[in-house]
């Protein structure tokens, strides 16, 4: 498993194939071996099932919470890749009040996150920790405070009352674009310098109001790619642990070049998982080729690729919307299968041209170890889904940069800058 190819493929289906276990945490690389070498395989196969079961089944809450009029249903839909006025699952949006009660907003393609949208603080008889209690306070994960314009105590003091109940928090200050628009008639004006003079008065006021090191971002719902938003998503996720960090990462839109990153790295970490149990757990021989596997969990695996990646058509429309672009310019930039595409078939004759260069491989060398000791038919299985996997996260991934390139490009109306993958090689995402 220490070799590998990288080359042309088909003319049809050009891509990379890959046959090494680079990209597999090391951590498990070596608990993999150890099973082996053991005889627990078995064993192995369990826990591997284990962890992705809790990975299916791990629920994420996170609260909105401010004043009436801040913007929190706007900022729900943002983050869940939705148009305010355009799709039935998104936050109703209005300029009063409109959510008395908890209001949960599942993630239309990530059901087990949930966005709730709270009831507004800062009338007269709000009391923090009686309105943590109305609220269901233990419910969250963690909370998100948002001020359209200045922070005051009543925000502080709901901070204080989330801190010493033990959970984290995280201010936003919504509309920034409107600050902008304003200032721009000003001769001097610098969008940097009205941003820090914003985020820095933020500061001084949550801190005047007794908040200690205060987290504060600025966002906009109509350029929610801009500002501090990729910067809060980021922060967001490094403060979850491991597994809401995964499923929370996979449900964030893919308008970041850094989050399309983190989302290949979560989803390459669980390729060797989905390659175990595809050639031990019910692997079926497949016609033409000389090695078992289980297609339909394959066939799965793509399916979810796609979908956390955005590629999906419900997220394509929803992103269409939000951009402002035919939804036909985004699928014309898209190279791998389409979802209804994902056939049998197909996956079939990605297995088959991953066999063909795993065998040129092979002869290459007078003695090849088998990873799962004299067993070569299981070591061959294991190698070609493992690598069909990691073409096709590959390709995907690429599309996913793709569309979010043709999605957020110049247009007259709208200044936007986007970020693009690194290819190859590189470490970072880097500025277009």
């Amino acid at each position: 498993c220490d070799i590998w190819y990288k080359g042309p493929l088909s003319q049809s289906l050009t891509g990379t194939v890959y046959f090494n276990l680079s990209t597999m945490p090391e951590e498990d690389l070596e608990e993999l071996k150890a099973a082996i070498e053991g005889g627990n395989l078995s064993e192995m196969v369990s826990k591997v099932q284990e962890s992705l079961e809790q990975l299916k089944n791990m629920k994420l809450n996170l609260a909105i919470t401010g004043e009436s009029g801040c913007g929190k249903s706007s900022f729900i839909n943002a983050m869940l890749g939705l148009n305010d006025d355009e799709n039935e699952d998104a936050a109703k949006v209005d300029v009063t009040e409109t959510t008395m009660e908890p209001t949960p907003y599942p993630h239309p393609e990530h059901p087990n996150v949930t966005m709730w949208d709270l009831p507004g603080i800062g009338t007269p008889s709000f009391q923090p920790d009686s309105y943590l209690q109305q609220v269901n306070f233990a419910c969250y994960d963690f909370f998100i405070i948002i001020a359209s314009e200045r922070f005051k105590s009543t925000h502080a003091d709901l901070a204080q009352e989330i801190q010493r109940m033990g959970k984290k928090f995280y201010f936003v200050r919504s509309k920034v674009d409107a600050d902008l628009q304003n200032e721009k008639r000003k001769k001097s004006f610098s969008e940097g310098r009205t941003l820090q003079k914003i985020r820095d008065d933020c500061v001084v006021r949550l801190q005047g109001a007794g908040v200690s090191s205060p987290q504060v971002f600025l966002v906009s719902r109509w350029d929610f790619d801009k500002y501090d938003s990729p910067r809060l998503q980021e922060t967001l996720v490094d403060e979850l642990d491991s597994l809401k960090r995964h499923i929370f990462l996979l449900s964030l839109p893919s308008i970041s070049g850094p989050i399309l990153i983190r989302k290949k790295k979560a989803l390459q970490d669980q390729v060797w998982k989905h390659a175990l149990l595809s050639c031990l757990i019910s692997p079926l021989p497949i016609p033409g080729l000389s090695f078992v596997c289980d297609v339909s969990l394959l066939m799965g695996c793509m399916a979810c690729y796609r979908k956390s990646f955005g590629l999906d058509n419900d997220s394509l429309v929803n992103l269409s919307q939000m951009a402002g672009k035919p939804i036909a310019d985004l699928k014309a930039v898209i190279k791998s299968r389409q979802e209804e595409e994902i056939s049998k078939m197909f996956t079939v004759h990605l297995l088959g041209e991953a066999e063909y260069h795993y065998r040129r491989l092979t002869e290459c060398f007078r003695y090849i170890p088998f990873l799962f000791g004299t067993h070569e038919t299981t070591t061959v299985s294991f190698s070609i889904t493992y690598a069909t996997l990691q073409r096709f996260l590959n390709d995907v991934a690429e599309d996913a940069q793709r569309v979010l390139t043709k999605a957020l490009e110049y247009c007259p109306s709208k200044e936007i800058r986007c970020q693009r993958l690194p290819s190859t090689g590189e470490k970072a995402a880097s500025q277009t």
